[in-house]
């Protein structure tokens, strides 16, 4: 039919426009404050705000959660922040706790203990940055990889943190890499979808939920 392959390249250009679109608007969004933790650009901030992620059966932080440390004690060095919120989860589904390793990270890379500080409840990027709210911390440089920091930017954002993002460089790229930017597209409907509905909800009700 003479008609259906226009309508069908419209509707799949349509699709995808529509289903990259959160993730477009996460990444202008984060323009001009995203920057590689060894940027000078950075505004002061309350604290670095560094991310969870894997961590391996016998404790040791995995090369992403590494990196994330690195990135936050970088900071720290530059004079950007003098606090480390190192959130994320105590007890994960390995029973793994990230944040001990997070410490024993930051510790071994010269960073003094009152300069540390762990939260365990961090389970998502959105708990983490209500948790770092809610102890009083109004800006933020979020520590996580550069696919990641657009997402996580723009959730803390949604609970009132002033936030900037500082990414580790990566060296080489691997599959790990490319699969996070995949993930990234599905995972930033999700939050979309998170924020919409909190944004619903009546002014007083989400205050008292924070």
């Amino acid at each position: 039919m003479p008609g259906l392959r226009p309508a069908l390249t419209a509707a799949v250009a349509a699709g995808s426009v529509a289903l990259v679109a959160p993730q477009a608007y996460a990444r202008a969004s984060a323009h001009g404050d995203l920057h590689p933790a060894s940027s000078r650009r950075f505004m002061p901030a309350d604290a670095a705000l560094i991310l969870g992620a894997r961590v391996w059966a016998d404790g040791r932080p995995s090369r992403f959660l590494r990196q994330r440390v690195e990135a936050g004690v970088a900071l720290y060095e530059a004079g950007h922040v003098e606090l480390l919120v190192l959130t994320g989860a105590g007890h994960n589904r390995e029973g793994l706790d990230e944040t001990e390793a997070m410490h024993r990270t930051a510790r071994e890379l010269g960073v003094p203990e009152e300069a540390l500080l762990k939260d365990p409840h961090g389970y998502d990027t959105r708990e983490s940055a209500r948790n770092a709210w809610a102890v009083g911390i109004n800006s933020a440089i979020v520590c996580s990889q550069e696919f990641h920091l657009p997402r996580a930017m723009w959730l803390c954002r949604s609970v009132g943190l002033d936030v900037q993002g500082a990414y580790p460089e990566v060296l080489t790229t691997r599959w790990h890499t490319y699969r996070g930017y995949i993930r990234e597209v599905p995972a930033t409907w999700k939050a979309a979808l998170e924020i919409a509905r909190d944004a619903a909800v009546p002014t007083d009700a989400a205050s008292d939920s924070r």
